[in-house]
């Protein structure tokens, strides 16, 4: 694994593609979420209202409904009252929408924890932080399965009084109060106990998405994978470096293409790689070519999941 130091990582593709095409998609993603944001708070501040409500449930334009499909699988489990047509007709744009561009692209487009999420692995690897709990991807599905059991116990959104995202949002638009205990918490486990512990791991919401986008058309290619020059920078940025590995080195034989419900489409390795070799486009053709791997793909494996 690169041991290359944070104010180094992504130095050769500014030197080779300038400083703007090198952060273009990491821009263009907090031009998204501080857009969202400020679509909310447009009502608030301007008096004139696109997004009213929240991330969980909101109206755009005051008549179209979008309802988060966690907040509507709780309305499932827990028996709840007010599952009208609005509130299907909601969540279904909303789970189209991400299943279309990868479901997954809500963690990284959308979510205002991953502006936080994104500050700590920053500075963890800024400090040179190493090692921390070895927990499994895999959890997120229980905690998942956790929220659905509670809100059919209770019968009630229970997983929305401390739900982080929906804390974060509140806390925004009418001050955070116990928000920030959530988000000082969510900082400090990920950078101290482990990488991307919360997004990667642990978040329920992150699961559900990644399932709504697994046949998504929205990919992350690599179909220049042939010039890669194994300078793992592209690994060290991704915030699940394990989808990486089949598409790049076409380990078990996959195409170019990234097909993981993991991937979060935040384009980052397109910004670091200095050889241009992702970009995003369709998960159709996935064409097997023959290329030169320079790296042994179960070494590489190996040494990703030891990482992650």
């Amino acid at each position: 694994m690169t041991t290359t130091p944070l104010k180094d990582l992504g130095k050769s593709a500014i030197a080779k593609k300038g400083w703007f095409e090198a952060h273009k998609w990491l821009i263009a993603r907090r031009a998204s979420q501080i857009g969202i944001l400020g679509l909310f708070l447009m009502g608030p501040i301007a008096g004139f209202q696109i997004l009213q409500g929240n991330l969980a449930n909101s109206k755009f334009l005051g008549f179209i409904p979008l309802l988060d499909p966690i907040v509507f699988l709780q309305m499932l489990a827990g028996g709840l009252g007010g599952l009208t047509l609005s509130a299907v007709l909601g969540a279904a744009i909303i789970t189209a929408f991400y299943a279309l561009v990868g479901g997954r692209a809500f963690c990284a487009w959308a979510c205002p924890v991953n502006l936080v999420t994104d500050a700590s692995h920053y500075l963890r690897r800024n400090l040179q932080i190493k090692g921390g709990s070895k927990l499994k991807r895999e959890t997120r599905y229980f905690m998942l399965a956790a929220v659905l059991i509670t809100a059919a116990v209770t019968g009630t959104l229970a997983y929305e009084l401390v739900n982080p995202v929906a804390l974060m949002h509140r806390g925004i638009i009418f001050g955070f109060g116990l928000g920030w205990v959530a988000l000082v918490g969510i900082f400090a486990f990920d950078l101290l106990f482990a990488k991307d512990g919360w997004c990667g791991h642990l978040c329920p919401m992150g699961a559900l998405y990644g399932l709504i986008g697994t046949f998504s058309l929205i990919r992350v290619r690599a179909d220049a994978r042939d010039a890669c020059h194994d300078c793992m920078e592209c690994y060290e940025v991704c915030p699940e470096m394990h989808v990486l590995p089949p598409a790049v080195k076409g380990t078990k034989g996959e195409g170019p293409v990234v097909l993981s419900v993991d991937c979060t489409n935040c384009g980052r390795c397109i910004d670091i790689c200095d050889d241009n070799i992702y970009h995003f486009g369709l998960r159709f053709p996935n064409i097997v070519q023959q290329q030169n791997d320079k790296s042994d793909p179960k070494s590489l494996g190996k040494e990703l999941e030891d990482a992650a």
